[in-house]
């Protein structure tokens, strides 16, 4: 197991200036999880990508309910300080709900080996989904870190994550939680493969 762990919207519009969702309260209690996920994959010399919305003045999602949020250039797109993004993390700026969506994140992971994709974030049933199943789309197994997770409310991720923890797509396709990752990350394999 080649992983690389994919940090979606942990910004600082998301999570502290609420010009985004309700998602704040339910983004601020994974920030540990988080952590945790990054550190170990630090020290497994494994990558950490932070996929973050970067928007532009106007952009077409901003037509529905969503407010303006995470505009390119400005302060509310970086990552949260709270978790301590390093120099050697990638920084993946994206478009779209999903981290691989016009973005060059299949070729970046494949030039370092990466063959799972393990995915924390915000919000569980959009972007962390879609790029759950877009690594998958691209070959890649494709993990979603459920304590790691978030939306806008706890039964709401609950809700997604309960359709894909029996799925047909196992051991491609898993809901798994930090601990289980950091065990498999330091074993250099997922448990049942």
């Amino acid at each position: 197991m080649k992983p690389a762990l994919v940090v979606v919207d942990m910004l600082v519009d998301n999570l502290k200036t609420h010009r985004h969702t309700a998602v704040a309260a339910e983004g601020m209690a994974i920030v540990p999880a988080v952590r945790r996920a990054a550190e170990a994959c630090r020290r497994a010399g494994a990558p950490v990508v932070f996929a973050n919305d970067s928007f532009l003045p106007g952009d077409f999602l901003f037509g529905g309910r969503m407010q303006p949020h995470a505009l390119r250039g400005t302060p509310g797109a970086e990552v949260i300080p709270e978790l301590d993004p390093r120099p050697s993390d990638i920084r993946l700026p994206k478009r779209r709900f999903s981290a691989f969506y016009k973005t060059d994140l299949d070729q970046t992971l494949r030039l370092q080996g990466v063959d799972t994709v393990v995915v924390a974030g915000i919000t569980t049933p959009y972007c962390v989904l879609t790029t759950a199943l877009d690594a998958l789309a691209h070959d890649f197994r494709a993990v979603i870190l459920e304590d790691a997770s978030a939306a806008h409310k706890r039964e709401v991720h609950e809700a997604c994550l309960s359709l894909y923890r029996n799925s047909p797509l196992w051991p491609l396709f898993r809901v798994e939680t930090v601990d289980t990752f950091v065990e498999a990350l330091a074993a250099g394999a997922w448990p049942g493969d």
